[in-house]
């Protein structure tokens, strides 16, 4: 099949209350697991829910098993990208598709508990447009990971000059109206956590434990963490740059400083010269911070020039509708009343 850009189904039933958008990569060994828990959570809701799966390009048969399943008591989207864009991107496609009056993203490794979920939703009712999920907790995580995502989320913070909260992922939940101010977002170079704080709007934020993996392991190597931290400070703040030019204008006064003081000593007291390791050393510095600089100015033009290519975010494979199963008998007892 021929990959089209942001293929839609036709729009055959109504719309539903609550999306629940949830991107996966090679998640075969906790999908059943993700599907019963949300199904249980979805007996409890009094509203009208589809489940909108994105299919990151998964290469061990995760979609082929999610498209055999039928929810109780909501309709599944599965959306096939081409390929693994990135889970930013599938994030984005997964939103761009969800139809609900209010969308709540989750992760398929049921790290972020659904059961939450009805919480998140009083929130949303009581006029909050987004929900945050505020970790008081890392379970199943080595302590290198979770000291560097302390120390990365208050940088960026600090870096950023939107008000990006502490500790808070992608699990959140959004009302109708803050999902059209995201999607009014172009860029390319996407950082989801940023662009969630950058659109403001009232917010509630809650506070739980995030849980260990449900099964398998984790596709996030420490190699694409430092990636992505990368990505959101570029994406969110040109302190880099500034700190940059501070690093150079100090070395510059420094370096002028010292020029100064070999001539002075050569007319005070002569020139044995001496001081050669002291030179290489100064050279050696003065060259490793204009090739910091020079990979920091790098960082910035290579994304405008992503940006100015213009090229898709993501392309989809294919759009499946599975019908949730109690809502399938119902429906095609309408469609042939």
């Amino acid at each position: 099949m021929k990959p089209q850009m942001l293929k839609r189904l036709p729009e055959r039933r109504a719309l539903p209350t609550l999306s629940i958008v949830v991107p996966f990569y090679n998640e075969r060994e906790v999908l059943p697991a993700c599907v019963a828990r949300l199904e249980q959570v979805l007996d409890t809701l009094e509203l009208s829910v589809e489940l909108v799966f994105v299919d990151d390009g998964s290469d061990d048969g995760s979609a082929t098993l999610l498209a055999a399943m039928q929810p109780r008591g909501a309709d599944l989207r599965l959306i096939r990208l081409t390929r693994n864009f990135g889970k930013e991107a599938a994030m984005s496609a997964g939103i761009a598709h969800a139809r609900g009056e209010a969308v709540i993203v989750l992760d398929a490794d049921l790290q972020d508990p659904p059961e939450l979920i009805p919480d998140m939703i009083a929130q949303w009712r009581a006029g909050a447009d987004v929900v945050q999920m505020q970790r008081r907790s890392r379970a199943g995580e080595s302590w290198l990971k979770r000291s560097s995502a302390h120390a990365f989320y208050r940088l960026l913070a600090r870096l950023s000059p939107a008000p990006i909260p502490l500790d808070t992922g992608d699990f959140r939940l959004m009302s109708r109206r803050a999902v059209d101010a995201l999607l009014r977002l172009p860029e390319r170079n996407r950082y989801m956590k940023g662009l969630y704080a950058w659109i403001g709007l009232p917010t509630a934020i809650l506070q739980y434990d995030r849980a260990a993996r449900h099964a398998g392991r984790s596709k996030w190597r420490y190699t694409a963490l430092a990636g992505l931290a990368m990505e959101g400070i570029t994406s969110f703040s040109t302190a880099p740059l500034r700190l940059a030019t501070l690093a150079g204008a100090l070395t510059a006064l420094a370096g002028g400083l010292y020029g100064l003081w070999i001539v002075a000593k050569a007319l005070l007291f002569g020139d044995p010269a001496a001081g050669f390791p002291s030179l290489v050393a100064l050279l050696a510095l003065l060259g490793g911070m204009q090739l910091l600089g020079i990979g920091i100015v790098g960082e910035y033009v290579g994304k405008t020039y992503l940006e100015a290519k213009q090229r898709p975010l993501y392309l989809i494979q294919d759009e499946q509708l599975i019908l949730g199963g109690t809502q399938a008998a119902e429906w095609k007892r309408r469609r042939h009343a």
